[in-house]
């Protein structure tokens, strides 16, 4: 998966760090270089956030198959409900985030799954904020 990320992301996942984090209105996911001099770097996380987030609004969960071989759960659900559901990429010191609304709660239980699995299978840190 560590190589699949790497071509989809296009930065090494081992010196970059990975948050999915649930919200109460749906979640984000965060990707930040380890260090603040990799600029190179950094530039390619913001710009991978703002085509997570054109493409997810657009039901799009390509790229998420790609990097772990299979369907991610909540995907099917958060491409039905994505006219209820806004993705904004948000830049970073040392990368960026997708922030995930929505008031739909079928849609915030698929963004909650969605982002269990991302913890578990990235091996991340996350879970609910209150």
């Amino acid at each position: 998966m560590q190589q699949r990320g790497q071509v989809v992301m296009g930065v090494d996942q081992y010196t970059s760090a990975h948050v999915f984090e649930d919200l109460p209105d749906g979640g984000r996911i965060v990707l930040d270089r380890d260090g603040a001099t990799d600029t190179s770097g950094i530039a390619t996380i913001r710009a991978h956030m703002r085509d997570i987030a054109v493409a997810f609004r657009a039901g799009d969960f390509t790229k998420p198959f790609q990097v772990h071989a299979q369907v991610v759960p909540g995907t099917a659900v958060m491409a039905t409900h994505r006219a209820a559901i806004t993705y904004d990429a948000i830049d970073r010191p040392r990368g960026g985030e997708v922030r995930i609304r929505t008031q739909d709660p079928a849609a915030v239980a698929a963004i909650h799954e969605f982002l269990a699995f991302q913890r578990r299978d990235h091996r991340s840190p996350g879970g609910t904020a209150r």
